[in-house]
C-alpha cells in the first residue's frame, strides 16, 4: 500500500512538474513581446535559450538511458521546440555582432558539444555506466540553466536598473525546481534532484535582487526629469546673458569706432568752411572709412 502510494506521488509530483516546467518555457514570451514591438533585442542575451535547448537535449537522452523516467521525455521534448522558436525569434531581431555571438554559442553547445556527448558514451562507454555518466553530465548543465540568468545579476546590481531581468522566468524556475527536486527523491534519483537545490536557491536570489531595484528605475528617471525641468531655465538664461554680452561689446566698439571718426570729420568740415568746398580723394585719408559697416551678432 506504501509501495502505490509512493508510486502515485511520484506520479503526482512528474505531473506537476511537466506543467510548471511548460510554464516556465511559456515565461519569456513577455520578453520576446518587447523585442518584438522594438524591433531589436537590446540588452537582452539569447545564452539562456541557448543553454535551456541543450538542457532539454540532455534530458531526452539521459530519459532515453533510463526506464522509469517517462516524464522527462515528454516535458523536455516541449522543451526543445518552444526554445528553439525563441532561439530563432532572437537572431532575427539580434543586431549583426549579438547573432554572431548566439551562433557561435549554437554550434558549440547543440552541435559540437551534444555530438561528442553522444559519441563518446555510445562508443567509448557501455552498459550501465552510460547512464551514470550521461546523468552527471545533466546534473551540471541543469546547474547551467538555473546559472544562465544570473548572467543579468551583475548588470543590475551595476545599474540597479531591473529593466532585463526576466522576473518571470526566476519564478517559474523556482517553483519548477521544487517540483523536480521531489520527483527525483521520490523515484531515488539523485542526477534529477540534486541540482534543483541550487536552482531554487538562485530563484530565490534572483526574487531578492528583483524586489530590491524594482522601484529603482522609476526614480532615477523622474531624478532625470526633474533635473532637465530645473537646468533648462537656467541655461535659457545663461544663452540671453550671453547675447547681451555680444550686444554691449558691439555698441562699446561702435562707440570707439565713432570717437575716432569725429574729429576727423570737423576738421574737415572747418576747412570747408574756409575755403568753401573741399575735394575729398578716395584715397587721401586712409583713416577715414568712405564705407558703411555693418555688424553682424
Amino acid at each position: 500500500m506504501a509501495r502505490i502510494n509512493m508510486v502515485h506521488l511520484t506520479l503526482a509530483f512528474g505531473l506537476l512538474g511537466n506543467i510548471v516546467s511548460f510554464m516556465v518555457f511559456l515565461a519569456p514570451i513577455p520578453t520576446f513581446y518587447k523585442i518584438y514591438k522594438k524591433k531589436s533585442t537590446e540588452g537582452y542575451q539569447s545564452a539562456p535559450y541557448v543553454v535551456g535547448l541543450f538542457s532539454a537535449m540532455l534530458w531526452i537522452y539521459y530519459a532515453f538511458l533510463k526506464t522509469n523516467v517517462m516524464l522527462l521525455i515528454t516535458i523536455n521534448s516541449v522543451g526543445c521546440i518552444i526554445e528553439t522558436l525563441y532561439i530563432c525569434f532572437f537572431l532575427f531581431y539580434a543586431p549583426k555582432k549579438a547573432r554572431m555571438e548566439s551562433l557561435k554559442l549554437i554550434i558549440l553547445l547543440v552541435i559540437v558539444g551534444f555530438g561528442l556527448i553522444v559519441f563518446s558514451t555510445q562508443f567509448l562507454v557501455s552498459g550501465v555506466n552510460r547512464g551514470v555518466i550521461v546523468g552527471w553530465i545533466c546534473l551540471v548543465f541543469s546547474l547551467c540553466v538555473f546559472v544562465a540568468p544570473l548572467g543579468v545579476l551583475r548588470e543590475v546590481i551595476k545599474t540597479k536598473s531591473v529593466e532585463y531581468m526576466p522576473i518571470l522566468l526566476s519564478v517559474a524556475l523556482t517553483v519548477s525546481a521544487v517540483m523536480w527536486f521531489f520527483y527525483g527523491l521520490l523515484l531515488g534519483d539523485f542526477n534529477i534532484a540534486i541540482p534543483n537545490v541550487l536552482g531554487f536557491t538562485f530563484g530565490i536570489i534572483q526574487m531578492t535582487l528583483y524586489f530590491a531595484y524594482k522601484n529603482k528605475t522609476l526614480i532615477t528617471n523622474e531624478k532625470v526629469y526633474d533635473f532637465e525641468e530645473k537646468t533648462y531655465p537656467i541655461s535659457e538664461m545663461v544663452e540671453q546673458e550671453i547675447k547681451d554680452h555680444k550686444t554691449i561689446d558691439v555698441v562699446k566698439r561702435s562707440a570707439v569706432m565713432c570717437s575716432d571718426i569725429l574729429p576727423v570729420v570737423a576738421k574737415l568740415k572747418e576747412k570747408e568752411n574756409d575755403v568753401g568746398h573741399v575735394a575729398v580723394e578716395p584715397h587721401a585719408h586712409t583713416s577715414v572709412p568712405n564705407h558703411i559697416i555693418e555688424v553682424a551678432v
